[in-house]
């Protein structure tokens, strides 16, 4: 049910307002303010999906409850309505941030269409801001470590610029993490985020994948289909496991990087693509370069950035926080009661060595919640780490 309230200081108009909005859909919610004054504490007490204001009030115009509104709410939707419209003062309210303007006396297909618009709006924000949130909690960046700190301090410096960065290190220490914070953190974040994991992909397929293909460019090419450069283009690209992808398609990767152009399989049309790449490898890039398994301009084109992510070895004090992270993480995928885990038993786990890194940890803590007891002990350890 959505909640509306409604701030006029003309009681008949109140009513009108009232009425019509109950008419044309009986679920709606409504409150009344007489005041600007009056507005301001309801919107302090309780949550709305939309305001209606009148401009031109006592006490508290509705220019000022709209300043005041949005400085504390800045997604709510305020619709303004005023029997002195002018252009001037329409102008005004939408600089500060009003949804629309309404003269009086209003044009009642309009005024429920903007409602019903506005209401949409908010659903569609707050639905948004629910989603990024999840997202925000699936990537959560756990530890504070020197090492993680030392990351995190990096993270802040690149991303709200679109220099290129490379991410490094071992299987399972959260490159993944990392890319996906410097794109939350950029200006891009509102644009899409596409991964690319380049040793999954068939070396033969691999090139299809990122830039797309004609119909017929290939036996199995039964249609014309975008890429993960088109599909990505405002946005982040992340391109992992890039140690992985053949001498062919990194030639092509390096002239999308040179010239933002790329074209698709069996085409010779250049697409402009507006796009931040992100790679990360588990490999040394600089012996796969020795090795003529990589190339070496595009090892500089990708590297203007070095982020090295350190193996959960080298950071042994935040295996604490991963885990009481994971076991209440874990404990609601399952659907069971967190459990607790004894200090002695946390000491052996940072002992243990975690050659799959945070994955590994992650598995030991699942498969302790699904066999250990209710607190997780020693012994509990010992048995179903399988690290003994």
């Amino acid at each position: 049910m959505s909640k509306l309230l409604i701030v006029e200081d003309e009681e008949a108009i109140r009513r009108v307002l009232v009425k019509i909005l109950k008419e044309d859909d009986s679920k709606y919610q409504i409150e009344v303010a007489s005041n600007g004054v009056e507005a301001i504490e309801l919107i302090k007490n309780q949550d709305f999906d939309l305001i209606l204001c009148d401009i031109k009030m006592p006490k508290m115009d509705g220019i000022e409850v709209l300043e005041k509104t949005k400085a504390e709410h800045p997604e709510l939707p305020i619709v303004m309505i005023s029997g002195h419209g002018d252009l001037e003062t329409a102008v005004e309210t939408m600089r500060k941030g009003a949804f629309d303007y309404i003269s009086k006396p209003p044009d009642l297909n309009r005024l429920l269409q903007t409602v019903k618009i506005a209401l949409d709006h908010n659903k569609l924000a707050t639905e948004n801001k629910s989603l990024k949130r999840k997202v925000s909690k699936k990537y959560e960046m756990i530890g504070e470590s020197d090492a993680m700190k030392g990351i995190k301090s990096m993270i802040d410096k690149v991303a709200p610029t679109d220099a290129r960065v490379l991410i490094t290190g071992e299987n399972g220490t959260g490159k993944e993490l990392v890319a996906h914070w410097i794109h939350q953190k950029s200006e891009r974040s509102k644009s899409p985020m596409v991964e690319v994991n380049c040793a999954a992909i068939p070396s033969e397929l691999i090139e299809s994948e990122l830039f797309g293909h004609l119909k017929g460019a290939f036996t199995s090419a039964n249609k014309s289909r975008a890429g993960k450069f088109e599909a990505a283009n405002g946005g982040t690209l992340f391109l992992d496991e890039v140690g992985d992808m053949s001498l062919s398609a990194q030639a092509k990767v390096l002239r999308a990087l040179q010239e933002n152009k790329i074209q698709r399989v069996g085409s010779d049309k250049d697409i402009k693509v507006d796009v931040r790449v992100i790679a990360a490898t588990n490999k040394d890039l600089k012996q796969e370069i020795k090795e003529k398994k990589f190339r070496e301009d595009l090892y500089h084109r990708l590297a203007v950035i070095m982020i090295p992510v350190p193996s959960l070895n080298e950071r042994p004090e935040d295996i604490p926080s991963l885990v009481a992270h994971f076991l209440k993480t874990i404990a609601n995928e399952q659907g069971v009661t967190p459990k607790t885990i004894e200090s002695k038993a946390l000491e052996v786990l940072k002992e243990y060595q975690w050659t799959g890194n945070i994955r590994e940890l992650r598995n030991v803590i699942e498969r302790l919640i699904i066999l250990g007891g209710d607190t997780i002990t020693v012994k509990d350890v010992e048995q179903f780490s399988q690290k003994s």
